[in-house]
């Protein structure tokens, strides 16, 4: 190790302490042990007697010696890695970051220890020991790696692992701050079941507890596959399932933190263990981003027919520029988020009365930046896709001009990016928004990339009734901004959304069968024919018109969403029963299957501008 990647792991290990025991601090209430800041009650040194004080005490003379050893590892990058852009911006940037944790810090103190405070302060720490992982992994590779490198479809697994487990983390700080930790008497049961009434009093520990058992399933899920596909690659491998079984024994800790009533010890373990996992998970992360870079030829999950070749690049920063935007696919974004401001005016609606009407400027702030988050993630969403499917791509009429097919963007240059996004997308939604419309948009990110387009898109026609669900989470997001939770019209809305896919999106591929018959994707027409396609088209119609009626009388929405959602629902159904009457015509079927394609998006549009002008005309001011 050469003394750069010494000092990036000890301060590594520091920071990993100063987490360890600001959970001790919050734990034995010492938060406030030193009233002031930088002094303690006035003074360098607290009152002897004082163990809040001390405890404190410790924690910010701590947080003063990772500052030292950040500004060491600044100095060290400027002198042995000034040429290496890699290793010494980030590590410019740690001195940023650790800036900014200070300042968090001091107004952790002044704010009492309020909840946003206190989860914001975990976020940076947890956040500057991702850089330390990265600088320490980083500074052991060659400054140029070249060559084709495998593929990174192990790593994008990896870095969603580690994003919701950051997510995770982020929900039991925010338990800790509401003091929610004990509404539950019994546990892994919630008042002796696992779907509790929600309320301001529960809602936090109950979403803990939901989110807890879906990342356990998504981090046992990466060691089966570290272990089934990267037996070459034993780091990877120890990475991950190490990182799995640290997980089982958090979770029994997070059962003893009841069982217990908070014991001291029960709560630093346990935040303790969450922040080496994900320290392991963003170790395993940047590895297997790297491992991949260094490789050459297929190997493990590469993917088969892709041609990563040199970028040519374009030619100018404009054609960039586009080239970039061209990865996040502009027009699926715009149909996604058609369906999330009528789910936000809806669940307005929902909002207790004491919380005295809509305050408008408020409620286009929350607007503004849910959209924004929506659209960063539906990027990343895309970006990631296109890097996934360049083999096919290339092959397909309709996509072979795509920015990877056409080699304006490097392969590994897009991955990164659309890495980027989803960070963007994550902390827009968190810090912005909340946390369940933050941790929703990652599950919709990770659905998207990992189920359909890395698990279902190339092995099954059901690809895109299963993926669907990606796309109609946009509406649970967007009630989940407003409210903070996930109620019944949320479901239906994302019903609504899930049925309306497979006929919308099987009238394209009737279309361009042809082309996915020639890159080998089973979609519908090409594995079952044009007659099934056509009936399975009708058949989720009339699921579709229907979960429109049932949202009708259970958000009891009015006369205007009725009247459209009778008389869109007629013009879809007519459509479809056409296109399934000329089935055994394949020009026919073609020429029904492009209307169809088309008025779909003109039902969604219209169908929830219907659902947003009903709830407003409704909605008390």
């Amino acid at each position: 190790m050469t003394r750069f990647q010494k000092l990036a792991a000890l301060t590594l290990a520091t920071a990993l302490g100063l987490v360890t025991i600001g959970v001790i601090v919050r734990a034995t209430d010492s938060g406030l042990g030193c009233p002031d800041w930088p002094l303690c009650h006035g003074q360098l040194i607290p009152p002897l007697d004082d163990s809040k004080a001390w405890i404190e005490w410790i924690h910010r003379t701590v947080a003063v010696v990772i500052g030292f050893e950040i500004l060491a590892l600044a100095i060290l990058a400027v002198r042995d890695y000034r040429d290496r852009p890699s290793i010494l911006w980030p590590a410019l940037g740690t001195v940023g970051l650790v800036g900014f944790q200070a300042w968090l810090g001091r107004e952790t103190v002044r704010l009492g220890n309020s909840g946003e405070s206190v989860t914001a302060h975990l976020a940076a720490a947890l956040a500057l020991v991702a850089l330390l992982v990265y600088l320490t992994i980083r500074a052991g590779y060659p400054a140029r790696i070249g060559g084709r490198g495998a593929s990174q479809r192990f790593t994008l697994l990896a870095a969603f692992t580690a994003a919701v487990t950051f997510a995770l983390l982020l929900f039991g700080s925010h338990v800790t701050a509401t003091s929610s930790a004990l509404v539950f008497p019994d546990w892994p049961l919630m008042n002796g079941t696992l779907i509790p009434e929600l309320s301001d009093v529960t809602a936090a520990n109950v979403l803990h507890r939901w989110v807890a058992a879906i990342v356990g399933l998504i981090v046992a899920t990466l060691a089966v596959v570290a272990w089934r596909t990267q037996r070459d690659h034993p780091t990877l491998v120890r990475l991950a399932v190490g990182a799995a079984v640290l997980f089982a024994i958090q979770v029994v800790i997070g059962g003893a933190q009841v069982v217990t009533k908070l014991a001291e010890w029960t709560q630093t373990l346990h935040l303790a263990l969450g922040a080496v996992i994900w320290a392991m998970l963003t170790g395993l992360t940047v590895t297997s981003y790297y491992t991949a870079r260094v490789g050459v030829g297929t190997g493990s999950g590469e993917v088969a027919g892709a041609d990563p070749g040199t970028s040519t690049g374009p030619r100018t920063r404009g054609e960039s520029i586009r080239a970039y935007i061209a990865l996040t696919k502009p027009r699926i974004i715009e149909l996604l988020l058609v369906t999330t401001v009528p789910a936000m005016v809806l669940a307005t609606r929902a909002l207790p009365e004491s919380a005295g009407g809509v305050d408008w400027a408020d409620w286009g702030a929350l607007v503004f930046w849910t959209m924004l988050g929506g659209t960063l993630a539906a990027g990343s969403a895309n970006a990631i896709n296109c890097y996934l499917d360049r083999d096919i791509d290339q092959l397909m009429a309709r996509t072979r001009r795509r920015p990877l097919p056409a080699h304006q963007v490097e392969p590994e240059r897009a991955v990164i990016f659309g890495l980027a996004l989803g960070v963007l997308s994550f902390g827009v939604m968190a810090w912005f928004v909340n946390l369940t419309a933050a941790f929703l948009t990652l599950l919709a990110i990770g659905f998207y990339v990992v189920v359909y387009t890395m698990l279902l898109k190339r092995t099954t026609p059901q690809n895109i009734v299963i993926g669907g669900a990606a796309g109609a989470l946009p509406p649970v997001i967007g009630w989940a901004a407003v409210t903070g939770s996930v109620g019944l019209p949320a479901l239906l809305l994302f019903a609504l959304v899930f049925y309306w896919t497979p006929p919308h999106f099987w009238a394209l591929s009737l279309r361009i069968r042809k082309d996915y018959a020639a890159a080998g994707v089973p979609m519908l027409p090409v594995v079952k024919g044009i007659p099934e396609t056509t009936r399975q088209i009708g058949l989720y119609t009339v699921l579709m018109v229907a979960i429109s009626l049932v949202l009708w009388a259970v958000a009891r929405m009015g006369a205007i969403y009725l009247g459209a959602a009778v008389v869109l629902g007629a013009v879809f159904l007519w459509q479809a029963y056409g296109l399934w009457r000329r089935g055994s015509s394949e020009e026919a079927s073609t020429a029904g299957a492009i209307r169809l394609y088309k008025f779909s998006i003109s039902y969604l549009s219209l169908l929830f501008l219907a659902i947003a002008l009903d709830a407003l005309v409704l909605i008390p001011v």
